[in-house]
């Protein structure tokens, strides 16, 4: 007994392989060395995007005038983004020019968002920086878009830079400010949302299940199994947060997109 116990604090000192920052930063496996070299996690993007065309276009042909349950759980989601986020923001008339846009983005975040409990893909295709830059980069260059097209250029700059109701000196500051908001801190701040909270989830899952391995199958003790167990648990119960933390995500993400396009229509000041 004391001398398996000895052995199980001699290997609990050496500790489990955590997963670290660096396990997101995968090596090329197909087409190494060219532009269209790919890592597991562009595979992951790959697949699951093809995944849920076939799935969504199947949907689509085979629907019918009484859904079923399939259908309807989708169709849930679709006026769920519809009525909640899009015609709740910019009402019925603007919405339907970016429901498309909105509803797009909210289920690609949302399955790329769960790749990282699925089994075989073990994680989230937007758990590098890459992807959620491009979702921040379409919402701003709309963004961008709506502004120019209700004002114009010049009344979209003029606007963006020099907001009304403020004396003249204090420009001096805030049009810095307001340049520094309009070019990096927004975009980046949407981007960082998405990445940060999607890495960290998944860290803290590994973490629980690395945890478990160590201590259930490496350390041959019946004490450090009781901890193992635990950790278990709390690797299951961050699985379910994880998928609560997957949808949540997709929807704030959509939710700012929206709002920040209906900011830059003239009855948004």
């Amino acid at each position: 007994m004391n001398e398996a116990l000895v052995n199980g604090l001699a290997l609990a000192a050496d500790g489990p392989d955590f997963p670290t920052v660096n396990d997101f930063l995968l090596p090329e496996i197909i087409f190494p060395g060219t532009p269209f070299a790919m890592d597991r996690i562009i595979m992951v993007r790959v697949i699951a995007t093809v995944i849920m065309l076939i799935i969504l276009g199947i949907s689509a042909a085979r629907a019918k005038l009484i859904p079923g349950r399939w259908q309807g759980a989708i169709e849930w989601v679709i006026e769920f983004v519809r009525d909640q986020i899009v015609y709740q923001v910019m009402g019925r008339e603007r919405g339907r020019r970016y429901l498309p846009m909105i509803t797009t983005m909210f289920f690609t975040i949302l399955v790329f968002n769960l790749c990282g409990i699925i089994p075989g893909f073990n994680i989230a295709a937007t758990a590098t920086i890459t992807m959620p830059l491009v979702f921040a980069g379409w919402c701003f260059c709309q963004y961008w878009i709506a502004g120019i097209r209700e004002k114009g250029l010049g009344g979209f700059l003029k606007d963006e830079l020099f907001p009304k109701g403020v004396p003249v000196p204090i420009y001096i500051l805030l049009t810095p400010i307001q340049i520094l908001e309009l070019l990096v801190i927004r975009p980046v701040s949407l981007t960082l949302r998405l990445f940060a909270n999607m890495v960290a989830g998944h860290i803290t899952v590994a973490v629980c299940l690395a945890a478990t391995q160590w201590f259930l199958i490496e350390i041959p003790n019946k004490l450090w199994s009781i901890l193992g167990v635990g950790t278990l648990a709390a690797g299951l119960i961050m699985t379910l947060f994880e998928i609560m933390v997957a949808a949540l995500q997709a929807f704030i993400f959509a939710m700012l997109t929206t709002a920040y396009i209906n900011m830059s229509y003239p009855e948004s000041e």
